[in-house]
């Protein structure tokens, strides 16, 4: 088979079996993974992996990795996503991670984070604009808006 038969044959192959690039976690989840990893970098808690105690900043650098990793295999899509994941158990040995903080009982970081996460909405939706109420009950989205009015 020669001429433009073939050639689109070629293509249509090619974008068949051609790898695609994965798609990044939505927005809302990157700046979430982010605040997490942010949070636990900059706290005075000792992290438990895999029989050794790390502090923070090693912590959250290996969770880091670990997210960009998942992220490039598409298996991250939400927070809940990064928690269960990438810091909930080691990859090697399938033990929990652990997380002490100033001297309290060790923790699950599955379920420290979790908690973390919904302090971090419950403050974040305090926070958001609330939409305003406009003339004859409509809702106002923004200021480029525009209102019509019934004639």
């Amino acid at each position: 088979m020669n001429g433009p038969v073939s050639a689109v044959l070629f293509l249509v192959l090619g974008l068949t079996l051609a790898p695609s690039a994965p798609a990044a976690p939505p927005a809302i989840a990157q700046t979430e993974i982010n605040y997490l990893l942010g949070f636990i970098e900059s706290c005075a808690c000792e992290f438990f992996r895999n029989g050794s105690w790390y502090d923070a900043k090693k912590a959250a650098a290996h969770l880091r990795d670990k997210y960009e990793i998942l992220a490039m295999q598409d298996r991250i899509q939400t927070a809940e996503d990064f928690i269960e994941e990438a810091a909930t158990r080691s990859s090697l040995s399938g033990q929990p991670y652990q997380v002490r903080c100033s001297g309290d009982k060790a923790v699950t970081t599955d379920q420290w984070l979790r908690d973390i996460l919904a302090r971090y909405r419950a403050h974040t939706a305090l926070r958001a604009p609330r939409p305003r109420r406009g003339a004859l009950g409509t809702d106002i989205a923004g200021p480029d808006r525009s209102l019509s009015r019934p004639a």
